[in-house]
């Protein structure tokens, strides 16, 4: 069964993703790129204020694939409290410096999770490496929000395959990356851990617009209703 993770920006965003009951609560600032990031001073503000039992995610933004840059970035992030760090890894011939890198952080209890974009024809025998570094999870999203949702840039039969791969890896296994409503009875069947939105949730469908409650709630009951 596939649960709902839900981008929100702002301490007010997240009590409403809080109020309807979203399965993970993930922190960004769409405004700042596929994976802007939220000031660690506000991601801590909002875990204190969140003080509930949903999972909380951040992003660590759009950042080079440079391993101490990103080391330095997570290690900051860390200390806000949060569940699950999210990380960017964008096109670059050198994964494994930044891999080893976080390794060093993987092994406590800090929650690693490895982005992947979907639209820049990842290779996905790289998922195997975040298993080894002891990441917790993986997911495919996508980099550039003007080319359609996931399932436009990606076939239904590669999404399969990065899901069975990840589960094989024990992975925590996420997809993303523009997703409507319409896209829900589709890949439920593939049975990733969570389905990622935000656009969806907000009003018009913009992605750095404020967030929609009635959006909101007409994609969870779709997730519900497509289960049941």
């Amino acid at each position: 069964m596939s649960r709902m993770l839900a981008s929100v920006n702002s301490l007010e965003e997240a009590l409403i993703a809080r109020q309807l009951d979203v399965d993970i609560i993930d922190l960004k600032q769409p405004a700042l790129g596929a994976l802007g990031a939220l000031q660690t001073k506000q991601v801590k503000t909002i875990v204190t204020q969140l003080r509930c039992s949903k999972p909380v995610s951040a992003t660590v933004g759009d950042l080079p694939m440079q391993a101490d840059i990103i080391f330095n970035a997570v290690k900051a992030m860390a200390d806000t409290g949060v569940d699950y760090i999210k990380i960017g890894f964008f096109p670059d011939p050198d994964w494994d410096t930044v891999i080893q890198k976080l390794a060093t952080l993987s092994s406590g209890s800090l929650k690693l999770i490895a982005v992947l974009f979907a639209d820049q024809q990842p290779d996905l025998k790289t998922v195997k490496l975040f298993s080894k570094a002891g990441f917790a999870g993986i997911m495919l999203d996508t980099m550039d929000k003007s080319n359609g949702s996931l399932t436009q840039v990606m076939p239904l039969e590669t999404l399969q395959h990065f899901v069975q791969t990840a589960k094989d890896n024990h992975l925590l296994c996420g997809l993303a990356g523009s997703l409507r409503v319409t896209d829900i009875p589709a890949l439920l069947p593939l049975q990733a851990d969570y389905l990622g939105f935000r656009g969806a949730l907000c009003k018009q469908y913009q992605r750095t617009a404020e967030l929609d409650p009635i959006a909101f709630k007409k994609v969870k009951t779709s997730l519900e209703h497509c289960h049941n």
